[in-house]
C-alpha cells in the first residue's frame, strides 16, 4: 500500500502523520486490495479538514470530514472510511455470490 499524506496551509508533523497512519491501518485491515491511499489535511479558517482517497481494484473511495480539531476530523474520517470500505466489500461479496448463483442455474 502506497500512503501519501500532504498538508495544505499546515505542516504535517510526525505525530499527525503517525496518528493518521494508525487510524487508516485500522480501517484498511478489512480490505486487502488497496493499492494507494492519498490523505490531504488542511486548515480553512477555524475548520480543520481531512480528506482521503483510497484506490482499490475497480473503484476509488473518497471521504472527507471537518471539525474544529484536526485529530477529531481524522477520527471522523476514519469512521466514515470504515463504513465505506465495509459497504464496498459487501457489494463485491454479493456480486460474486450472484455470479456463482447464475453459473449454477446455467
Amino acid at each position: 500500500m502506497n500512503l501519501n499524506i500532504t498538508g495544505h496551509h499546515l505542516e504535517v508533523t510526525p505525530a499527525i502523520r503517525d496518528y493518521a497512519q494508525a487510524k487508516l491501518e485500522r480501517v484498511l485491515r478489512h480490505f486487502d486490495h488497496v493499492t494507494a491511499v492519498h490523505v490531504i489535511l488542511s486548515v480553512e479558517k477555524l475548520r480543520q479538514k481531512a480528506e482521503v482517497t483510497v484506490h482499490v481494484r475497480g473503484k476509488d473511495i473518497f471521504v472527507e470530514a471537518q471539525d474544529e480539531n484536526l485529530y477529531a476530523s481524522i477520527d471522523a474520517l476514519a469512521d466514515k472510511l470504515d463504513r465505506q470500505v465495509l459497504k464496498h466489500k459487501e457489494k463485491k461479496k454479493e456480486h460474486a455470490h450472484e455470479a456463482l448463483k447464475h453459473q449454477a442455474t446455467e
